[in-house]
């Protein structure tokens, strides 16, 4: 594998990933190690990754948008960003997101522990497969059931008002959504709407990462009538009233983390790949090392 693929032996491996705002891990008591900018084969990621001790344990932090959210949903190199992770020995993430409310339940300020996704994403790239070699990894609960069950209680110790059970909407964006846009995802069911959670979940489950999204909601999309349609502003203004409440969930998050792990994600792209070995690209092959080395 070229060398620059490689990180340095002096990086402390962290086996817990956090992706969100680059003030996540401005926390009380959480320690800062390293900062490094890794670069793997599919590119370099959003930003530098801090590496920082937080109650006894390392986790590294990534800003999804770059520092100063310079990157729309779109633009973001998520393969660049899970595989950055990955590559740092992550073996966990929990990502925060803020996202439009579709239900009249789910206030602004709430949280959500969304169970499902719908995607509406249309050209992102979403595997670190083709090119060669062929596989399909099983995404029927695209959010690690294990890690959530982490979640809820430390919420409800806080006295955090989580919903749980939903779907969330991932479109594509940049524009927000029109108004039978809204009332359609409502129609389905839905109880929330973003424009980042993929492929970054689908990549996390092909790089065999337990990964969670504990979303922020912002606003009431643009389906409410009696209330002012999302605008970036309004998102923004709510995401910094949430912002202690992250940041106390995610402090008392990570000592229940980086455990064994019990759930399918550790073996998810086991017996996902159906591409003969010996019919099997070399260059595809040497980049997916770098993410599975056990079979590669």
């Amino acid at each position: 594998m070229p060398a620059h693929y490689l990180l340095e032996d002096a990086v402390e491996k962290a086996k817990i990933g956090i992706i969100g705002g680059s003030g996540l891990y401005e926390i009380e008591g959480v320690k800062v190690i390293d900062e490094v900018r890794p670069s793997t084969p599919w590119g370099k990621p959003s930003d530098a990754v801090t590496i920082a001790q937080v109650n006894g344990s390392v986790a590294a932090f990534l800003p999804r948008h770059g520092r100063g959210h310079v990157l729309l949903p779109h633009e973001i190199n998520y393969r660049a960003n899970i595989a950055a992770l990955k590559m740092l020995g992550v073996e966990e993430i929990l990502a925060f997101s803020a996202v439009g409310s579709l239900r009249e339940e789910i206030r602004p300020l709430d949280f959500v522990l969304p169970d499902q996704v719908i995607d509406r994403t249309k050209a992102r790239p979403s595997t670190f497969f083709g090119d060669g070699i062929a596989a399909h990894v099983g995404f029927g609960h695209p959010f690690c059931s294990r890690l959530q069950g982490l979640v809820v209680p430390e919420a409800k110790s806080l006295g955090i008002t989580l919903h749980t059970g939903t779907t969330l909407i991932c479109m594509e964006g940049p524009a927000f959504s029109t108004k039978a846009e809204s009332n359609l995802y409502r129609s389905w069911g839905a109880g929330v709407i973003n424009m980042s959670t993929l492929p970054e979940a689908k990549l996390a489950r092909e790089a065999e990462i337990c990964y969670t999204v504990i979303c922020m909601s912002t606003d009431y999309d643009c389906w409410k009538e009696d209330v002012e349609h999302v605008s970036v502003e309004m998102v923004v203004a709510n995401l910094n009233k949430n912002a202690d409440h992250a940041k106390s969930l995610l402090k008392s998050m990570i000592p229940h983390m980086s455990h064994e792990r019990t759930c399918e994600c550790r073996y998810a792209s086991r017996f996902a790949m159906i591409t003969a070995k010996q019919k099997q690209d070399r260059k595809a092959a040497k980049r997916l090392k770098a993410i599975l080395p056990e079979y590669f």
